[in-house]
This record gives structure tokens, sequence and C-alpha cells, in this order.
């Protein structure tokens, strides 16, 4: 694969860091009862903005692309301020943080998967790496406010939503489908099923449900 095709544009990147700050501090400033103040919900709105990519770049082995160029921290530093601002100025913004959750995983995703194919990795470890890099930002905000880790609850399909888009964006690239296409395809679907999953109440069985299913197969043959 020619390198050069799989480069992501900064402004792409850029806005995937600011929509994932504004989602993250939106979601922090919820949390009233934890007393955060205005440092603590913009951290929270930073991590969740740099975090998958961090996650991302590490298991590339390559320097954070944060760390790399000026833009990233200011951009998510002042779109955590901007979450802020609009959880303070709107009520019931519940549906705009799902949205917008939604959003964040399919781009990470996307870039991830993206820049996993641009340093050389196959197909399964660039599924692997987009999915991380999707939910990572996710993971480390609920470690950081105390919280349970939505990627490991029922009712979240965070993964399974990240994974299949992923999993559709580099299918796509690998069969020759242009990375413009495939990155809309990748991205429309994780938000969709992410979407989708919030609305209906798609879960994966819980850990008692699959412990039980050789009891259920005992009872059913006596």
């Amino acid at each position: 694969m020619n390198e050069v095709l799989f480069v992501v544009p900064l402004w792409v990147d850029l806005s995937a860091v600011a929509i994932g700050a504004v989602q993250g501090a939106m979601f922090a400033a919820r949390f009233q009862d934890r007393q955060l103040d205005w440092l603590g919900v913009a951290i929270i709105g930073v991590v969740v903005g740099l975090g998958g990519g961090l996650i991302r770049d590490i298991l590339l082995g390559q320097v954070p692309a944060s760390l790399q160029n000026n833009w990233y921290l200011p951009v998510a530093s002042g779109a955590a301020l901007l979450g802020m601002l609009l959880l303070r100025t709107v009520t019931r913004l519940g549906p705009v943080i799902i949205g917008l959750d939604a959003l964040t995983i399919g781009m990470f995703g996307a870039i991830g998967s993206t820049k996993a194919l641009a340093a050389g990795l196959p197909v399964i470890p660039a599924i692997f790496v987009g999915t991380v890099s999707a939910v990572g930002g996710s993971v480390l905000r609920d470690v950081m406010l105390g919280v349970p880790v939505a990627l490991m609850h029922v009712g979240s399909l965070y993964a399974v939503a990240a994974a299949v888009g992923t999993a559709l964006l580099v299918l796509a690239v690998t069969f020759g489908t242009p990375l413009g296409i495939a990155a809309i395809v990748g991205v429309s679907s994780t938000a969709v099923i992410r979407l989708l999953a919030v609305r209906f109440g798609w879960t994966l069985p819980e850990q008692r449900q699959i412990g039980g299913w050789r009891i259920w197969r005992r009872s059913t043959r006596g």
C-alpha cells in the first residue's frame, strides 16, 4: 500500500480532537456531585479529545501526534471550554452528548485504522488499532471520573460499533475503495450502530447469561 494515500489531513484529526473534547467536557460537567472545578472539567475534555490518539500512536510506536504539532493542545483545551459553556447555557443536552459520542468514536476509529494502514499493518491489527483508538478516550474519561467504564458494561456497544466501522473501512480500502468513501462508510456505520444501540437498547449478553448456557442445555436435555 502506498503510504501517501493514507495521510490524514491535519484538519480532520483536529476536528476529531475538538469534537471529542467538547463531548468529554459536557459529559464531565454533568457530574455536579463530584465538585469538579473548571480546570477538572477541562482536563477531562482534553483527555477525551487526545486520549484515543495517544493510545493509537503508542501502539504504532510513534511519537504522539499531539506532541508534534502546536495545534492539538490549544484546540482540545478550547473545545473543552466550549463544552462547559454549552452545558451551562443549554439544558437537556443528553441526546447531543450521545450524538457527539457516537461521532467521536467513529472519527477516531477511522483515523486510527487509517494511520495503522499507513504504518504498514495488516488488516486485523489495523482494525484492532482503530477500535482501541476509538474507545480509548472514553475509557480514560470514565477511569478519571471514577465511574463504571461504559465499554465494559451492558448497553454500550462501544467496542462493537467501533470494530464494525473500522472493519468496514479497512476492508473497503483493501478492495480498492477510495479512502474518502471508505472513511465515510466507516464513521457512519459506527455512529449509526451506536445510536441505534442506545435507542433500542441493543446489548451483548451479560456474563451471567453466558455462564448459564451450560445449565440451560443440561436442563433441556434432562
